[in-house]
């Protein structure tokens, strides 16, 4: 019987996980095992699951898993250089040249499992299957706009929690934009046309900003782009690849410049291929902003949980669009599995 083991995630502020209540009862009258590991931080209840027929046991037991069980979480397991003996289903953010994936792919080698990439479990024609992309947008756009309000009040972004939901959050924004008494600022989105620049775009519009959409047309003779300079915020939300240009370059920050805020939502300062290299490393819910300029202030929002702002309607949104492929796992060597497995084959090499 395949065996589904979802952990609990041991990073701070993780309370997002990547299948509820309902999808594992499907699962499980699909003949698939699963256990649940509690969690002190979770924002479904453990209750669900109990209800739902799943195994429920002991917070962080995974390495002690049968060895068969495929492990699936959502963040970064703890960086302690053990093999990794199982299956794992989870965001590794191995694949892209970031210099901290080179160890992830050391321990599985070492311990002979296998990554299932989240991120590239896609489709026959090479589309992502499942993002929290819509939400990490909306809610990296959130922040931003914090980071520029606190800007305007003589300060620095204040440190962020859990919201329990978008309206919430909205209303929070409204009135922080209203205590500065300035008219709002404007915003460019580059990767508008994909789930992650939407949620950005959409967070904007619902605060009645002007927003600058880009894609792929616009930035196709590569940058820099002074255009950038023209908005205060900039909304970073593309996937980073060979041949990304750069958009914002040190040089900028002794240009004349409206931009105050960077929101680099696609959040990947260790990465090659990194299009906003003026920053080099991930920023925090305790410190959501690195100040990287002081006259003008120049503030870069680089958080790469950001959908955990939200984490009930981001986990309902993304273990919706998971779990059919979820409901595969008895084929792991097939379809969106096996593509998934090729990839991790490819990048081992040379581990």
């Amino acid at each position: 019987m395949t065996h589904l083991w979802v952990r609990a995630e041991q990073r701070p502020n993780e309370e997002r996980v990547g299948l509820t209540p309902e999808g594992a009862r499907a699962l499980i009258v699909a003949g698939i095992r699963v256990s649940v590991e509690e969690s002190a931080q979770r924002k479904i209840p453990i209750e669900g699951y109990r209800d739902a027929g799943c195994e429920i046991v002991a917070e962080n037991a995974w390495p002690r898993a049968p060895r068969d069980a495929i492990i699936f979480g959502l963040k970064e397991l703890p960086d302690d250089d053990t093999p990794l003996t199982h299956a794992h289903i989870m965001f590794g953010h191995a694949f892209k040249g970031q210099h901290s994936g080179r160890r992830l792919l050391a321990r599985f080698k070492a311990g002979g499992g296998t990554l299932y990439d989240l991120e590239y479990l896609v489709d026959e024609a090479g589309r992502r299957i499942a993002a929290f992309g819509y939400w990490a947008g909306f809610a990296g756009a959130a922040v931003s706009v914090k980071a520029w309000a606190a800007q305007e009040a003589g300060g620095i972004c204040h440190p962020v929690a859990t919201y329990p939901g978008k309206t919430a959050l909205v209303e929070e924004l409204r009135a922080e934009l209203a205590a500065t008494a300035r008219p709002l600022p404007r915003a460019i989105v580059i990767g508008a046309l994909g789930r992650v620049g939407t949620g950005a775009a959409d967070l904007c519009a619902e605060l009645g900003m002007d927003v600058t959409r880009w894609d792929m047309a616009e930035t196709a003779g590569g940058g820099p782009f002074p255009e950038i300079l023209e908005h205060e915020i900039f909304l970073n939300c593309i996937f980073a690849r060979p041949g990304t240009p750069v958009f914002v370059g040190p040089d900028a920050l002794d240009k004349p410049r409206h931009l105050s805020v960077i929101g680099d939502v696609a959040c990947d300062p260790d990465s090659d291929y990194n299009p906003v290299p003026i920053y080099s490393t991930a920023t925090d819910w305790q410190a959501p902003v690195v100040r990287v300029a002081d006259s003008p202030p120049l503030d870069v929002m680089a958080i790469d949980n950001l959908p955990s702002l939200l984490p009930v309607e981001s986990s309902e949104d993304y273990a919706a669009q998971l779990l059919p492929a979820l409901l595969t796992l008895d084929r792991l060597g097939e379809g969106v599995w096996g593509r998934a497995k090729a990839t991790f084959d490819e990048q081992m090499k040379g581990i």
